[in-house]
């Protein structure tokens, strides 16, 4: 309907469970943006049709979830270099070009490393831990904010060359390792993995961390994971990734919006309803 609310949603299965509008319906009152923002429970074998019914319907933009952000990149018309780095998508765009595909997830770990944790990633040693989607949805922007040195570590080594090979010819300061081998300290330890989904830790060794090292696990909850506690037994001041998805919200809002809220209360605001 003409002067109608924008509509964007999260699309995702489960999707019950997602912040997303929580979020936005918060970053829209504060830049006096007109839009709604809905969950879109998308059948598992019905991601591309519940895009194409959302568009019709007047859709203007979506977050992808879990398990859909490769789907996602497939059907993008489009690709920002950052999702193409990543091979997934978490962000839609929906324009007269068709679909632009985007990845905010990087950006919004960075973001809340740098900006909100206070931890410059320049001349630092920096681990990631996990090879996955996750993983690779960061790689790029760690490496733009120009580390001396990114390992990647995954239980399954060769997930983890492949993935630094992806980036090596082009940023020198990348290698993979495996956990059994990992005996040196880092100044930031970012946990991909899926390890805190089962309040496991992956097999890292303690060597890794010191009092010097921030801890970050994307992660987050109202109790400090397994394997941040892991972390800070070892002295590392410890992080979780609710400030990442408080993050990487506002640069997918800045792509549909052109505007950049203020993150600040939003996050202080999740933290407390926790």
């Amino acid at each position: 309907m003409t002067g109608g609310p924008d509509r964007y949603a999260v699309i995702g299965h489960p999707i019950a469970h997602s912040k997303s509008p929580e979020i936005h319906a918060r970053f829209a009152a504060q830049t006096r943006q007109h839009l709604i923002y809905e969950r879109l429970l998308a059948p598992l074998d019905g991601f591309a049709a519940a895009v194409q019914t959302f568009v019709q319907q007047g859709g203007r933009g979506a977050n992808v979830t879990l398990p859909f952000k490769l789907e996602a990149h497939a059907l993008a018309t489009r690709l920002t270099a950052r999702a193409q780095a990543a091979g997934a998508v978490n962000t839609l765009k929906f324009d007269a070009d068709g679909i632009l595909g985007d990845n905010t997830d990087g950006v919004g770990l960075v973001a809340d490393i740098m900006r909100n944790a206070g931890v410059a990633l320049a001349g630092r040693k920096v681990l990631l831990l996990g090879a996955g989607g996750a993983a690779r949805g960061v790689v790029l922007p760690l490496l733009s904010g120009r580390p001396a040195e990114l390992v990647i570590a995954n239980r399954t080594h060769a997930r983890a060359v492949e993935l630094a090979q992806r980036f090596a010819a082009r940023y020198g300061n990348i290698r993979a390792g495996d956990f059994a081998g990992l005996n040196e300290r880092f100044d930031i330890v970012v946990n991909a993995t899926s390890a805190s989904l089962a309040s496991d830790v992956p097999p890292v060794s303690p060597a890794v961390f010191d009092a010097g090292t921030l801890a970050y696990d994307m992660m987050y909850g109202k109790q400090p994971t397994a394997f941040m506690r892991l972390a800070a037994q070892h002295g590392a001041a410890v992080r979780d990734g609710l400030g990442m998805l408080v993050e990487q919200a506002a640069e997918s809002f800045y792509v549909w919006r052109g505007v950049r809220p203020d993150t600040a209360a939003v996050f202080a605001e999740l933290r407390a309803a926790l």
